[in-house]
């Protein structure tokens, strides 16, 4: 790999970027322009579905002049497909640029081979710089485009020995302050939040993510009750900024499925027991996040309930993959282990 301290510097640039735009259906993606001397041009990001691409929003703020003999540096593969623009490899192409950087490859069929398209063509391409922190910017897209559903987190908080609620159905607060807060953080960079009818006529939660001073954060994610009964008209959920979308279903993939179309990349389960053993029984799970607290409660209300293991050749092993101290409690974050490679998220 063959890249210069100022196209690195310029993909960290590309990544903050991509960062501004929408999450949705398309993926967020940033583009700068270098001149051949390495000075900075112009830069454009992916404003939505229907919006110039970043590397077309870029070119549109050069002269002709300027964009011969440039190079282009993007978060991701130039696009090689027509949707509702053009394709960026010819938009490229046609611009004289000298040099693409790219970090991550597109894994879309339809839209892949651009990098092999400009190579063609005569200009020269880098591929995967800073590949891995694009990744994990563009994580939760590119589970969209490799397993055809939303990036799926399922949550839940439980005693040292593995209890989500006391016999009574008590469970408030298992978790200190701290805990509750980091929860409030992630739904609010979560496209959706899901839970079962069980947990809204039990609890009735808002399922809004709120900031430290107890305000609405400024992005919410979309409430989503699965169950066959219907949320009572005067649940707190009907007062959520972003309403509430009731699947009357026990078919999670169908809810996937519904949740992809309507652009919801990220889904944080946050439904109880029931509904998080059924996300990992049929194996819709791609982090698990555990907060574990520092109390004993006993009983009969386990955290994880049936996912399909009668002997332990059955057990679902996942990854470790980060520990944090919140307060008085542990927050384990785990991914499943894939055990074929049809069965790799990311």
């Amino acid at each position: 790999m063959t890249y210069s301290d100022t196209e690195w510097q310029a993909m960290g640039r590309a990544r903050e970027l991509a960062l501004l735009g929408p999450r949705g259906i398309n993926p967020q993606v940033g583009a700068v322009v270098l001149s051949p001397s390495g000075d900075v041009l112009a830069e454009g990001w992916h404003r939505g579905a229907g919006n110039p691409h970043a590397e077309i929003e870029a070119l549109a703020r050069l002269s002709p002049a300027e964009a011969r003999g440039a190079t282009m540096v993007v978060t991701l593969e130039p696009c090689n497909h027509t949707g509702r623009t053009g394709p960026c490899a010819v938009a490229l192409i046609e611009a004289g640029v000298a040099r693409v950087v790219y970090a991550v490859t597109d894994p879309a069929e339809p839209s892949a081979g651009g990098a092999d398209r400009l190579r063609a063509h005569g200009i020269d391409v880098e591929g995967g710089v800073r590949a891995d922190e694009v990744t994990e910017t563009l994580e939760s897209w590119l589970t969209v485009v490799r397993l055809g559903r939303p990036f799926v987190t399922v949550k839940w908080a439980q005693s040292l020995d593995g209890r989500a609620a006391a016999d009574d159905g008590s469970s408030r607060w298992i978790t200190g302050s701290d805990a509750r807060a980091d929860v409030h953080r992630r739904r609010a960079e979560a496209d959706a939040i899901v839970v079962g009818t069980g947990t809204v006529l039990a609890d009735d939660p808002a399922l809004t993510a709120r900031l430290a001073n107890g305000e609405l954060a400024p992005s919410q994610p979309l409430p989503v009750v699965i169950g066959t009964r219907p949320v009572p008209r005067d649940a707190a959920l009907r007062s959520h900024p972003r309403g509430v979308l009731e699947s009357r279903t026990h078919d999670l993939r169908g809810v996937l499925d519904e949740l992809r179309e309507r652009g919801v990349q990220s889904v944080f389960v946050e439904g109880g027991p029931t509904l998080a053993s059924s996300f990992i029984r049929e194996g819709l799970t791609d982090r698990v996040l555990a907060y574990v607290a520092p109390v004993l409660i006993g009983g009969t209300k386990t955290a994880i309930g049936d996912i399909g293991v009668e002997t332990m050749s059955q057990a679902r092993r996942l990854a470790l993959t980060d520990v944090q101290r919140l307060g008085d409690d542990l927050l384990l974050v785990a991914e499943p282990i894939p055990t074929r490679p049809d069965e790799r998220t990311h």
